[in-house]
């Protein structure tokens, strides 16, 4: 079913350009993206894809999968996002329609808006918390409509 070629790659040969170029416009089913440590981004950040923050972003980042900010991650601005997952340190308000995970040495300095939320100990964490129905739950809810009831009698 597989053939050995297609599964392995040569180890002793360096990489070919033309091989790289086209295996990066093969989309992925796990799409992620990650902004090392060495860098520093100022200014807006947006995608559709997952997106791990290893450097420092001074400016508002919204994704619409899973954003983690990593270890030696650093924030500063508004987040939107799924899902929140913090290991460094975020500053700014934080709007995530399923879930915010603050991990041990993670620290959020801002108010969240989320569905839920898991704090770990030794976490650093000051703002408010607004919990709320997730986006898709609020979706699926019929909505009560203010005009059904006016002109029956």
């Amino acid at each position: 079913m597989w053939n050995r070629q297609t599964t392995t790659e040569p180890q002793s040969e360096p990489s070919n350009p033309e091989v790289d170029n086209r295996r990066m416009t093969v989309p992925s089913a796990l799409s992620s993206a990650r902004i090392g440590a060495s860098l520093t981004i100022k200014g807006s950040v947006t995608g559709e894809e997952d997106l791990q923050i290893d450097g420092k972003v001074e400016g508002p980042v919204t994704i619409r999968g899973r954003l983690t900010v990593g270890s030696s991650g650093q924030l500063s601005a508004g987040v939107t996002a799924r899902e929140l997952a913090v290991y460094g340190k975020v500053s700014g308000n934080v709007d995530a329609r399923d879930r915010v995970e603050i991990k041990r040495d993670g620290a959020v300095i801002g108010d969240i808006q989320t569905a839920r939320i898991s704090i770990e100990d030794g976490a650093i964490f000051k703002g408010r918390i607004e919990i709320g129905r997730s986006v898709q739950n609020q979706a699926t809810k019929p909505e009560r409509s203010p005009a059904l009831g006016v002109g029956a009698a």
